[in-house]
């Protein structure tokens, strides 16, 4: 609100409004201010030790221990029934005493200098030896594979010349390997290593290319693997229950002097926290915009559960589908999100109220850490005994601080947005298989932030549905614990070569190309025993 001089009541009780809302406005802005120090300067962690370094002196118990930040990156694990209720430090995981098997052996024997004869003259005997294993790895070496294909033809009866056709190329006519575009796709869309810096480490080779080169190879490797990309979509939308995020990501808009926010959607599955049956997958779809038409487009004929946060969007389009008697479109939402508005609030005003609300919501996630890794029948029994009733007292409290405090304070917001989301945040306590937050999207985020803000933007609308194509695929290996570049340079050569058809791509998506892997591995070890 702005003070304007001719609007400024002269009465007492107009001005005595006037300055109400003004004190209102600027404690608005105070939390705005104190919030935005935080996020500069603070800490980035939502846990409230790092929330405020004193309140361990307000003697809370078990409220100190809160749920990790909704766009966290810890790895899913599968705890069992019987795992410790108390927060612990996790070892780390690593190669302690022995190597993995896997890994090819070169041997190296150091022989003495004084082998031979003893000091009496006998020969001296082997008698044992002491082995050490050390991890070593082969820096990575360009090299030129030259294709000869001989032509024969008859001297005597001079019938038509004979030659090998030439095999098939990820780039028809280009002067690169399919190992190579792999090479390239996988450094930046798996390890977030820009065109730029590659080209970089390929002129540190001897190698000059060019970034729109590379880009070239990209575009072309997005184009072998769309059927592929569209198929991991349709999969993951046949699922019953999806997660879904979006985010932004620039590109190159020529002739207006700057960059034009599209956004890359985010579809995710991941059941392996109630040990169901769908593997752990992500697909992302690049669109021009972030409205509920652009969710229609590729949310297609979507049937289920969709965890997703508070956007306007999915409400929309889940509203059309009930007044259109389309397919069911229930939507789950998370309590991650909910707590951070109390995490900004406490973290600003050091509500007491506030810290309350995130003690409560911290012992909802202890239920669920304990029963990570159950089944769903055993899960929803659990949180019907126990989250249920955590829930109802949270839902008491919220209601009792939105009827005691002004709509317009951060708290105030903060329980009306909450209860106003109630129904899909309790969607998980009629379901096991549902989670109690988007976490497991917010995580498949994260690797698209980072290669974002590496290479700052697409360079177009086709540079960003390759991005989508590429950034799923090989997003979805790293979630099955598979090699992007081996999985890249495997497929695409299949693909290229025809060895797999358009009617089995199935064999090629990560999971399955995976078990098939390991079957045939588990055969050779199995005949070399034999």
């Amino acid at each position: 609100m702005q003070a304007d001089s001719t609007l400024i009541p002269t009465d007492a009780p107009g001005l005595t409004r006037l300055v109400k809302a003004l004190q209102a406005e600027n404690a608005e802005l105070r939390v705005y201010a104190t919030l935005l120090r935080i996020m500069i300067f603070g800490a980035k962690s939502e846990k409230l030790a790092t929330l405020d370094p004193t309140q361990t002196a307000l003697d809370l118990g078990d409220l100190a221990d809160v749920p990790a930040a909704a766009n966290d990156d810890a790895p899913t694990t599968l705890e069992g029934r019987d795992a410790p209720k108390t927060a612990t430090p996790r070892a780390a995981a690593r190669n302690m005493g022995a190597l993995p098997r896997h890994l090819p052996r070169v041997e190296v024997v150091i022989e003495p200098e004084d082998a031979g004869n003893a000091c009496c003259g006998a020969l001296r005997v082997r008698i044992g030896e002491d082995v050490s294993e050390a991890l070593d790895v082969v820096p990575a070496r360009l090299r030129v594979i030259r294709t000869i294909r001989p032509k024969y033809a008859c001297r005597h009866c001079q019938e038509r010349v004979v030659q090998a056709p030439a095999p098939a190329r990820v780039m028809s006519g280009g002067m690169v390997s399919t190992a190579l575009v792999a090479h390239v796709v996988a450094a930046k869309f798996a390890w977030h290593l820009p065109l730029y810096r590659q080209t970089q480490i390929f002129a540190g080779h001897g190698v000059q290319l060019d970034r729109g080169t590379l880009g070239g190879w990209i575009a072309r490797a997005a184009w072998w693997l769309k059927p592929l990309h569209e198929r991991l979509l349709r999969f993951i939308q046949a699922q019953p229950r999806v997660f879904c995020d979006e985010t932004p990501l620039p590109r190159l808009a020529p002739g207006r002097g700057r960059t034009k926010v599209s956004q890359l959607w985010a579809y995710a599955i991941d059941d392996r926290n109630w040990r169901g049956p769908a593997p752990p997958a992500v697909a992302y779809v690049y669109t021009e915009g972030r409205g509920a038409q652009d969710l229609l487009a590729h949310l297609g004929g979507f049937a289920g559960v969709l965890q997703v946060d508070g956007f306007g969007a999915y409400k929309t389009v889940a509203k059309q589908r009930r007044k259109s008697n389309a397919a069911p479109l229930e939507l789950a939402f998370c309590l991650a999100h909910a707590r951070r508005k109390f995490a900004d609030v406490f973290k600003t005003t050091q509500s007491r109220a506030a810290l309350e609300v995130l003690g409560r919501i911290a012992k909802v996630y202890e239920v669920e850490k304990r029963i990570r890794g159950l089944s769903d029948v055993e899960r929803l029994a659990v949180r019907k005994a126990e989250s249920a009733v955590l829930m109802d007292d949270l839902k008491r409290q919220l209601t009792e601080i939105r009827d005691a405090v002004a709509s317009q304070s951060s708290i105030g917001k903060a329980a009306a947005y909450t209860l106003k989301h109630w129904q899909g945040l309790t969607v998980f306590l009629q379901d096991g298989r549902i989670e109690v937050d988007s976490n497991i999207v917010e995580r498949a985020i994260k690797p698209v932030c980072l290669t974002r803000k590496n290479a700052l933007f697409a360079g177009s609308a086709s540079g960003g549905e390759s991005w989508a194509v590429l950034a799923s695929l090989v997003n979805t290996c790293k979630m099955n614990d598979i090699d992007p570049e081996t999985w890249l340079s495997d497929v695409l050569e299949r693909i290229v070569s025809g060895r797999t058809t358009i009617n089995r791509l199935d064999e090629l998506l990560p999971w399955t190309w995976k078990a098939a892997r390991l079957a045939k591995a588990n055969d050779t070890l199995e005949a070399q025993a034999a």
